[in-house]
């Protein structure tokens, strides 16, 4: 079934069965019947009237009048000098991400262009068809002006598309699936370019890895607890509801769930409060590590920082972010900054910021399963074969150290590092891209932080012999892993099997 864009009608699902899973979309007859309507309106309206990017210049050269045979010209101007961004290019579900909340926000039906643009909008995503966008470029604060104008100079039927994994110049593609370019009309230039469109597209991809990553980074954690047989107090409600945190609540309350069958999580008053004990140095632990008791404090912040950049990042696909907005209802144009991307900006530093400390959490209960001297029940790096000869992940956690440091310093914040430019018409801007870009590394740095250590859990169940006793949903995910990755006690190389994990992580959702 078709996803239909209306006006400000997108949400999470929409955009994941769109963007992932890649059903078609089917613009609303209605809103677009609107969108004809503003349109129209604008023509009109602007026939006698300065209205900016429509009969003057751009940014500093507003204050120049552009001759009415020369308006359309501008338009194409405007696409082509700014189609001039660098670096690698966006991959094809970032600009899937990009092509669909730029056609919604398009169907809001406030930006004075034809049905067209939305329309071929619709056909690029239905086609998949997806233009060349490097990474490098808008400073978010006229909106993604360069990443979208590499959009629009496709739409004009200019420059490359990525399409059927293979780079492609885009009149030929065009031609040969009888594609008709855009004819510019009015102030569509300006209009498909200006406004957060791209930054919002990665950041709501960023926003569903991010579940991903907390679902199994909680998992993990909860295998952890049932492996060194850790007390259930530090995930208990009792514990928990006293401190008034609903993301530290419900991770506890998830993690109950998970571990409700297991055989291996103790209860403390049988251990250490009914029996007597006589030992003067204790055998058994009072109390876990920090990176295994405090996992609902832990992760309960990153959890709430999700779902708030989830409500943030909706709340801006589904605005009207362009600069002059077409008020068609009120016979209004009106000028201000609704491109600004400070919203975007802010909640992908504070994702960023969230994941890190996810992917620190991870490798620091990676560090406890592989050092023998502090969980007490596991050979060093989990080495099955012959301690000495063999190495058994020792490797593997270089990777993971050097990829969390990473992380933290990725994790400095755009939101704050504002360069004016544009002859200091810009003179303050949100970076909101970079931040999108850079939430958006790493979280793809954490799948491979926790990739590493799901392989070191399933070798520490072989190694323990606990599968019977692990919980109905830690036996399952080790089944599903293991038969990715085969119990190993020589040494092999461990990048491919990295990668597995990897790829498998990333692309299951898990049900609790």
């Amino acid at each position: 079934m078709a996803v239909v864009i209306k006006t400000c009608g997108l949400n999470l699902n929409d955009f994941n069965k769109v963007v992932y899973q890649k059903e078609k979309v089917v613009l609303d007859k209605k809103s677009l019947a609107q969108v004809e309507k503003n349109f129209q309106f604008l023509k009109d309206f602007a026939e006698d009237k300065i209205i900016y990017g429509v009969n003057t210049g751009f940014g500093p050269m507003a204050p120049y009048r552009i001759k009415k045979e020369e308006q359309l010209q501008l338009q194409y101007n405007l696409i082509r000098s700014h189609a001039s961004g660098a670096g690698s290019r966006l991959p094809d579900e970032s600009v899937r991400a990009v092509l669909l909340v730029r056609l919604q926000a398009l169907m809001n039906a406030h930006s004075g262009i034809t049905p067209h643009a939305p329309l071929l909008l619709a056909k690029l995503l239905n086609e998949e068809i997806y233009p060349l966008i490097p990474e490098h470029g808008g400073v978010g604060a006229s909106g993604d002006l360069v990443q979208l104008s590499h959009v629009a100079l496709v739409l004009i039927g200019e420059g490359e598309v990525s399409y059927q994994g293979k780079m492609v110049k885009t009149p030929h593609l065009f031609k040969q699936k009888n594609i008709k370019p855009l004819e510019i009309q009015g102030r569509e230039g300006l209009a498909i370019i200006n406004g957060t469109s791209a930054m919002t597209g990665i950041g709501l991809t960023n926003v569903l890895k991010a579940r991903k990553l907390l679902n199994w980074s909680l998992l993990s954690s909860s295998i952890l607890h049932e492996m060194f047989e850790a007390y259930d107090d530090s995930f208990s409600d009792e514990l928990n509801r006293l401190r008034l945190h609903k993301g530290q609540n419900e991770i506890a309350k998830t993690m109950r769930h998970i571990l409700k069958d297991s055989k291996r999580i103790k209860k403390r008053h049988e251990y250490l409060y009914n029996n007597k004990i006589k030992e003067y140095v204790l055998k058994e632990r009072v109390q876990e590590y920090y990176s295994l008791r405090c996992t609902p404090q832990i992760l309960g912040p990153i959890l709430e920082e999700i779902e708030n950049a989830e409500k943030i990042l909706i709340e801006e696909a589904n605005s009207v972010n362009d600069n002059p907005i077409i008020d068609s209802k009120n016979k209004n144009v009106l000028h201000g900054g609704n491109f600004h991307g400070d919203y975007v900006s802010y909640e992908m530093d504070k994702l960023k910021i969230a994941i890190t400390k996810l992917s620190m959490l991870s490798e620091r209960q990676l560090n406890f399963i592989f050092n023998d001297k502090l969980n007490d029940v596991l050979p060093a790096f989990v080495n099955l074969g012959t301690l000495g000869l063999n190495l058994g992940m020792q490797g593997v956690q270089f990777t993971a150290t050097s990829t969390v440091a990473e992380n933290q310093t990725l994790s400095f914040p755009m939101y704050v590092h504002s360069i004016p430019n544009n002859k200091d018409n810009q003179d303050i801007v949100s970076m909101g891209t970079n931040s999108a870009n850079m939430a958006r590394k790493v979280i793809e740095n954490s799948f491979e932080v926790l990739a590493i250590q799901l392989m070191a859990i399933i070798q520490a169940i072989d190694y323990l012999k606990i599968q019977s006793s692990l919980s109905s949903k830690g036996l399952h995910s080790y089944k599903q892993l293991r038969n990715l990755v085969p119990i190993f006690k020589q040494d092999t190389v461990k990048y491919v099997d990295i990668e597995k994990i990897k790829e498998f992580i990333k692309n299951t959702d898990l049900e609790f």
